[in-house]
């Protein structure tokens, strides 16, 4: 029991005292190059869809 409670204080030192927290300013930016980034692989995967399911529609109505 005495190694779980050491785990978690050192965890919480490491926490407060090791971690380099990023600036506001920092976290902004990456949200918005994640949120930028998740919407070009968005239309990227849809243009994808898109494009495969009317090249599929296209050889199944040659076969009709």
């Amino acid at each position: 029991m005495n190694k779980i409670a050491l785990y978690f204080k050192e965890s919480y030192q490491e926490l407060l005292e090791k971690v380099t927290w990023p600036t506001w300013l920092q976290l902004q930016q990456s949200t918005v190059i994640v949120l930028v980034a998740t919407v070009i692989i968005t239309a990227l995967v849809w243009i994808m869809d898109f494009s495969s399911n009317q090249l599929l529609k296209l050889v199944y109505s040659l076969f009709k």
